[in-house]
Formats: C-alpha cells, sequence, structure tokens
C-alpha cells in the first residue's frame, strides 16, 4: 500500500519529461513522480501498454486515473491556484475538451519540442483501461 499517489509517465519521451519537469518545478504536485521505465508496473496495478499510452495517476488505494485526468488529478494536489485549474478538468464540458486536448497531444508529441521518434504513441487505447 502506498502513502501517497504516484504520477507515472514515459520517460523516454522528451516532451513527456520536459512537462514534467516544468510540473514540479512550477506546480509542485504532492505526489511521487515516476517514468513508467523505473516503476513497479505490477505493484502500481498498471500494465506496460497503458503506461506507454498515457500519463497516470495511481491513488494510494490502487484506482488509476489516466490522460487529462490524471492530469487532473496532479493539479488538485498542489499549492495555489491549480487545484482550482484541476476542478474544472473534471467538470463537462472541460473534462470533454481536456481528453480531446490531451489525445491530440499524446498522439502527436513526437512532433512536438523536445519529441523523438520514441516519443510516438504507436496503437490503440489499451483495453481495460
Amino acid at each position: 500500500m502506498m502513502n501517497q499517489p504516484v504520477l507515472v509517465f514515459d520517460g523516454d519521451c522528451g516532451f513527456c519529461t520536459t512537462c514534467v519537469n516544468v510540473a514540479e518545478r512550477w506546480v509542485r504536485p504532492r505526489c511521487a513522480i515516476v517514468p513508467w521505465q523505473f516503476a513497479d508496473l505490477d505493484a502500481l496495478g498498471i500494465t506496460q501498454e497503458r503506461a506507454e499510452y498515457e500519463v497516470l495517476w495511481v491513488t494510494p488505494t490502487g484506482t488509476v486515473h489516466g490522460g487529462a485526468r490524471a492530469v487532473a488529478k496532479a493539479l488538485l494536489r498542489a499549492g495555489g491556484a491549480w487545484p482550482v485549474l484541476g476542478a474544472l478538468l473534471t467538470l463537462p464540458p472541460m473534462s470533454w475538451a481536456a481528453h480531446g486536448v490531451y489525445r491530440l497531444i499524446a498522439n502527436n508529441r513526437h512532433r512536438l519540442p523536445g519529441g523523438t521518434a520514441a516519443c510516438a504513441v504507436v496503437g490503440h487505447r489499451p483495453t481495460g483501461s
């Protein structure tokens, strides 16, 4: 059992790593942040396939949130005004827009600054997520 949430991201992706570095410096969410490549995925209850597909937020009780919802959860665990933005991202229609923007960025992260061919999301959404 974990004592704090864990944000799991793709450590091989330059764009993702840059985003996490910015979040650690400016947003400062109260959680552990770990690249999936160095995480105990079995202990976290997630598959490599899902970790490659999207950023994941794993609660201490084992609930897993992915994509824009994971970003919202991280914002909710930050200080300052960030929790307000996180709350807005959980409410329709903002949550719908956030999901669409997240997928657009995630599917094209290899084309964004810092992205490389290793950043490309291969395949489709993992089953069971």
